[in-house]
């Protein structure tokens, strides 16, 4: 096996377009309705080629900004992949378009899979040459946004600190340092509103023109093909709105007058969300080098976990401490050409650290175990079932949380366990307030504003902002990157959410079986649709009628 390079190592070259272009020309004619099956997929095989080094480009391109969004040539070339992007993506329309059309699909279907086909046609009817000035200004917007929060600077309790670091006061045992440092994140938010409600108002803009270009009604259709949703529709997110709704939200209501209780006060307040005992959070026992030396040995213990985390590790695929100038977040992304990925977050000496490392370990574990899959499009699923390696590993790993937490381990493991239930009606208030803005696109920064505080008194009506004046008047959601830069990137996470706690049940019963399906689960990568991944897993979807009652009922059992 080709040793795998360094992180430093890695080289991609700047796109030529025009070198592109002419291969696509020739790869469309060795498509043409007279080639056999056997020339087809070699031309399937030169564009995938094709396809993964430009990813790898893109991937190396992002990450880099986001390292430092402050740095000039980072930005610039940014920017110009920006500007270029969207006539790649024309490229490859115009090879899925061939594919699409071809005589021999049933036959190609058979080789390369239905999934394939079923994710072309989805991008194949979000694009037209006519949206690409719209893609490139929602590009810049996405990027101002993101650079807007990574240049946040507040000074609390003696430190500078940016959004990130600011995350340890937020969820210190100490409720007055939680409400001044709730303060000091919102009066930077106040301070910033109006930036931030014209960057969003000209993306519903952006999005919305660009649903018009396409002959759609609004951006919600558009968005639907963008996160290419196979098998379910606007219809069933609905229904699954309603039964967290139903289900969820009065469990989740019932916790928070335990956690009330618990902290000897008569409701909770927004800065007490994240604090379950009087001791506060736990905190893991030693900074990211510390943090990082627990997770070699806990990942030795845990099969392929091991060689695969030492090669990540030693390899220089981990970004993890928080500090300035580096965008807010944590993600997972990968070099195609080189089978590797990426895992970027931002330690703040939280519980989130274990939380946010361990879910982008999961996807980085399974972009690892399906990165010889036949098609780069099924290197990593369709975001709803990639959500469910991330989040369900958070869960698989609760046996070694000794190693991060020693004596406060299950108060971590409650604490998980609650964030993972409240999280479902966040989730859907996110994805609610989406759908109506987007079907609604005129409406006013302030209407905006009232639509989420109407939202939250649906699916968060314990939510108490106290004397926090700018989220009082709906305008939390501005805190939430998603809704700016992956428009319907949200419910994905309730979806998910839902399966991962299936997974705790089983790894509670047995341990070694739910990892060994997780494994199973994760070499699939995105070769199935999101149903057909649940069914090869032996999950329950989420979708089903009582899935969601019977997730709650496991929960409950554990919290109460």
């Amino acid at each position: 096996m080709t040793q795998t390079p360094r992180f430093s190592e890695i080289v991609a070259p700047v796109p030529d377009l025009d070198a592109l272009a002419e291969r696509i020309v020739a790869l469309t004619g060795a498509l043409g309705p007279d080639a056999s099956v056997e020339e087809c997929l070699a031309a399937v095989r030169a564009w995938d080629t094709l396809r993964r080094e430009v990813r790898t480009y893109d991937a190396l391109v992002r990450l880099r900004f986001h390292q430092d969004t402050v740095d000039p040539a980072r930005k610039a070339e940014r920017e110009a992949w920006d500007e270029a992007k969207p006539r790649w993506t024309e490229l490859g329309v115009t090879v899925q378009q061939a594919l699409l059309a071809h005589p021999r699909r049933l036959e190609l279907e058979r080789a390369l899979g239905t999934q394939a086909f079923a994710l072309w046609k989805s991008a194949v009817v979000s694009f037209d040459p006519a949206i690409k000035p719209g893609l490139v200004a929602e590009a810049k917007l996405v990027a101002e946004y993101v650079e807007l929060l990574a240049s946040a600077e507040v000074a609390y309790n003696g430190e500078e600190l940016n959004l990130s670091s600011l995350a340890k006061y937020r969820q210190h045992a100490d409720r007055g340092l939680r409400h001044g440092a709730e303060r000091v994140q919102w009066a930077w938010f106040a301070a910033n509103a109006a930036a931030l409600d014209r960057i969003y108002d000209e993306l519903v803009g952006v999005r919305t023109e660009m649903a018009a270009q396409l002959g759609l009604d609004d951006f919600v259709g558009l968005g639907y093909r963008r996160m290419c949703r196979v098998g379910y529709g606007q219809a069933d997110v609905e229904s699954l709105r309603a039964a967290v709704w139903k289900h969820v939200v009065p469990f989740a209501s019932e916790l928070r007058r335990h956690q009330a209780a618990t902290l000897g006060l008569d409701t909770v307040a927004a800065w007490d969300e994240q604090v379950y005992d009087p001791e506060g959070s736990p905190i893991p026992g030693g900074g990211p080098d510390w943090l990082l030396a627990q997770a070699r040995e806990m990942f030795d213990v845990m099969g392929p976990f091991g060689p695969f985390f030492r090669r990540m590790d030693e390899g220089g695929f981990l970004d993890l401490p928080a500090r300035k100038g580096k965008a807010g977040g944590g993600f997972c992304t990968s070099f195609p050409t080189v089978g590797m990925p990426f895992v970027f977050a931002n330690f703040n000496g939280t519980k989130a650290d274990v939380y946010v490392f361990t879910h982008e370990m999961g996807h980085a574990f399974q972009m690892f175990q399906s990165r010889h899959l036949p098609v780069s499009d099924y290197l990593v699923p369709t975001y709803e079932s990639a959500e469910i390696h991330s989040m369900s590993l958070e869960f698989l790993t609760w046996p070694h949380m000794e190693r991060f937490f020693g004596e406060d381990a299950d108060r971590y493991r409650r604490a998980h366990l609650a964030d993972a239930l409240l999280f479902l009606p966040y989730g859907c208030a996110v994805d609610h307030f989406q759908h109506e803005v987007y079907s609604r696109p005129r409406l006013t920064p302030a209407e905006r504003h009232e639509l989420w505080r109407g939202l939250e008194g649906i699916y968060l009506p314990w939510r108490d902002w106290g004397d926090l004046a700018h989220p009082a008047l709906g305008a939390a959601w501005q805190r939430q990157g998603h809704i700016y830069a992956l428009p319907f990137y949200y419910i994905d996470y309730v979806l998910a959410q839902t399966c991962a706690l299936q997974f705790w049940v089983r790894s509670c019963r047995n341990p070694d079986g739910a990892l060994s399906d997780y494994v199973t689960l994760c070499r699939q990568g995105g070769s199935a649709s999101f149903g057909e991944l649940l069914r090869t897993a032996g999950l329950r979807s989420p979708f089903d009628d009582g899935c969601l009652a019977e997730t709650v009922a496991a929960a409950r059992a554990a919290l109460t």
